[in-house]
């Protein structure tokens, strides 16, 4: 199954050409990082479609993640 992914900021780098990757049926937030080659400990909020999920959120077709990393400023 196609799900639509997008990362954001410091992560931008991770995301895939042309937004869209395959992954098997069940597959969590979780593991779509890992397979990114994202350090867990680097995402911090986590979206699909337009809702916050946590890393156990499981994917379906068609979703919309977006991926971001923690917020600094001062």
């Amino acid at each position: 199954m196609q799900i639509e992914i997008k990362c954001f900021a410091t992560l931008s780098e991770f995301t895939p050409k042309g937004n869209v990757l395959d992954v098997k049926e069940g597959t969590t937030i979780q593991q779509v990082i890992e397979s990114l080659g994202i350090a867990i400990e680097d995402v911090k909020i986590m979206f699909i479609n337009g809702k916050h999920e946590s890393l156990e959120s499981v994917l379906t077709e068609g979703d919309r993640l977006g991926l971001f990393p923690a917020v600094g400023g001062g």
